[in-house]
């Protein structure tokens, strides 16, 4: 086949090929495309010519082997309306001289002192609800991985700001289809209801970083967290410090970033094991027999395997980084195709872990299938929840052992239950959350 082939891929209407959100779920749509045409499509969307990569090989291919041919798609490029150039958005030298100062606070020395820490705000978190209640898992999970990331890499008690923050992101969250429209920058400037909400709470978050950051440099004193090092951060190259609004722009990403998505896949993960009784019943078993009662610490994540493959299978199943995109530097041949220069190429976690070329049975929850011998014959990028190459999350390990601690250490107090009749139902924006919050009830064990 010549290289100038054209990709095979849906003929969208001229409404449908503006619009981000073609009439339907966004899940549906990337879906049928790619049973339908396979692991190569083409269309129009947004006003941008997009191809969907539904194969391990060709996501390795743009976020490794010719990571240097892309830069971040236009929905990271739009989200820099709340994280500013930080460390998800920036690119180039500049992405890489934040990561190089930001580096340190992520180090696997300094993440083992967060642990207890982690389980501290679990254990409370836990102590206080009550047999039999009817919660909003979702925002429960929200307000504990707030408070976490708060009080790890800022030193700052958030706990009390928790609803204030959700509420604020869930505000700019709402907006992100809308911001993917090719118009986007001129609406902004109309009274568009939702739009002027997400401006409002933009400046809310804005207030309560700058706050933070002021009340640091105020006192003047090193707390030796992520702040402090991002404050007083020299880069080794060139000997200069960051602004505060490029501090403003980092707090923002980790602080947003590193919440959401650990309270995405907790929620999602609760959801799974509710309908799931043997996975219960055996992620209950290795809780009680590694902890005899007491709360866990770093050193028990070796004895916790099993919780360990609950969360994998939860975030494979529910990746919180549901789509990747890369734009084309310079035109980019897949396959037999050829990509244009600057056109986006989406990549699936949420896809790409479903397909059944990987996985049997793959929209079962199976923790059990995480074998030794199963991820070794794993194809790479098969199973990619935290993207890779030089962009993969900086904070992957903290999120590791963030969940694990945080699960056994409700496991150990509770059962979670589904509400009868609940709608369940994923709502991809950024991040894949759940639409309608996740009511459960909580019975102590």
């Amino acid at each position: 086949m010549p290289a100038a082939a054209v990709a095979p891929g849906p003929r969208l209407s001229l409404v449908g090929s503006l619009m981000y959100r073609p009439g339907r779920d966004p899940l549906v749509f990337f879906t049928d495309i790619a049973r339908t045409y396979g692991d190569i499509a083409a269309f129009r969307m947004g006003g941008e010519q997009m191809f969907l990569l539904n194969d391990p090989q060709l996501v390795r291919d743009v976020l490794v082997t010719h990571n240097k041919n892309f830069r971040k798609g236009k929905g990271l490029e739009r989200s820099k309306r709340v994280l500013g150039e930080g460390l998800l958005t920036s690119e180039g030298a500049t992405h890489l001289r934040q990561r190089r100062l930001m580096q340190p606070a992520f180090h696997r020395d300094r993440i083992a002192g967060y642990g207890d820490t982690m389980v501290g705000y679990a254990d409370r978190m836990r102590r206080g609800w009550t047999d039999g209640a009817t919660l909003d898992i979702a925002r429960e999970m929200n307000r504990l991985t707030l408070s976490i990331v708060g009080k790890t890499l800022f030193d700052a008690d958030v706990e009390s700001q928790a609803a204030e923050v959700g509420e604020a992101l869930t505000g700019v969250m709402e907006s992100f289809w809308m911001l993917m429209l090719p118009f986007a920058d001129f609406l902004e400037r109309l009274p568009v209801p939702k739009l002027r909400r997400a401006r409002l709470q933009r400046a809310r978050l804005d207030a309560i970083i700058y706050k933070m950051i002021a009340d640091r440099r105020a006192s003047g004193r090193d707390h030796g967290d992520l702040l402090s090092m991002l404050l007083s951060a020299q880069d080794e190259e060139d000997g200069g410090g960051m602004t505060d609004v490029q501090v403003r722009d980092e707090a923002m990403t980790i602080f947003l970033a590193g919440h959401e998505t650990t309270a995405n896949a907790l929620t999602w993960l609760w959801y799974l094991v509710s309908g799931a009784p043997d996975v219960e019943t055996a992620l209950h078993a290795e809780v009680d027999t590694a902890l005899h009662g007491r709360l866990p610490t770093m050193r028990d994540l070796g004895s916790l395997s099993y919780v360990e493959r609950v969360v994998t299978e939860a975030m494979r199943l529910y990746p919180p980084a549901w789509l990747l995109g890369r734009r084309a530097i310079a035109e980019y041949p897949i396959g037999p195709y050829v990509a244009p220069a600057r056109s986006i190429l989406l990549m699936s976690p949420y896809l790409i872990q479903r397909d059944a070329r990987y996985y049997a049975e793959p929209d079962t929850f199976n923790p059990d299938r995480w074998t030794p011998e199963f991820r070794a014959g794993l194809p790479k990028f098969a199973y990619f929840p935290f993207g890779g190459g030089p962009r993969q999350c900086i904070g992957e390990s903290f999120a590791w052992m963030e969940l694990i601690l945080l699960v056994a250490t409700i496991a150990q107090q509770w059962r979670l239950r589904l509400v009868p009749g609940h709608p369940v139902v994923p709502q991809p924006l950024i991040t894949l959350r759940a639409k309608h919050g996740m009511r459960m009830t909580v019975e102590q064990r």
